[in-house]
């Protein structure tokens, strides 16, 4: 079996893209950050005393994508050139979906579990004086398309 991250002599290397066709490419990710029920109230009531949590996460999701090469280090410099986050609180904390788009040579998965993941960081953040057993979940790709091997999305 060959892998593609490393070299003949088994060191971890950047696999080069230069040869492809950038096209069009797009991945969703998700995660649960859950919470105790008084997070969850305080979170639906607005009363989290650091602020606006949902915002702050948004942000901080969105940021990530964009500097994931600089967290991973075999990822490729590409261009972010949109990226969503949305937040929504249910019974059990907060779900996060992240959506990123290119038109690059390599796809973008690791951009949207990025983003999902400081998202979920930053929510983390906001309510751990409310309660330190707030936890992230359930981090993975949903779906992605784009490039050679086209559409993929995630089984129920």
């Amino acid at each position: 079996m060959s892998f593609t991250h490393l070299d003949d002599a088994g060191r971890a290397r950047m696999v080069d893209v230069t040869g492809k066709t950038p096209t069009v490419r797009e991945a969703t990710a998700a995660g649960l950050v859950e919470c105790a029920p008084h997070v969850v109230s305080a979170l639906r009531d607005g009363t989290v005393p650091k602020g606006d949590v949902l915002a702050v996460a948004r942000v901080a999701g969105i940021a990530a994508a964009k500097r994931t090469p600089e967290l991973l280090p075999l990822a490729h410099t590409i261009g972010v050139h949109g990226a969503s986050v949305d937040l929504r609180v249910v019974d059990a904390g907060v779900e996060v979906t992240a959506t990123v788009r290119t038109a690059d040579r390599t796809g973008v998965e690791m951009e949207a579990l990025t983003a999902v993941s400081v998202a979920a960081l930053a929510v983390v953040d906001m309510v751990k004086a409310l309660d330190r057993r707030t936890r992230i979940t359930d981090v993975r790709l949903l779906a992605k398309s784009g490039g050679r091997s086209g559409e993929w999305h995630r089984e129920p």
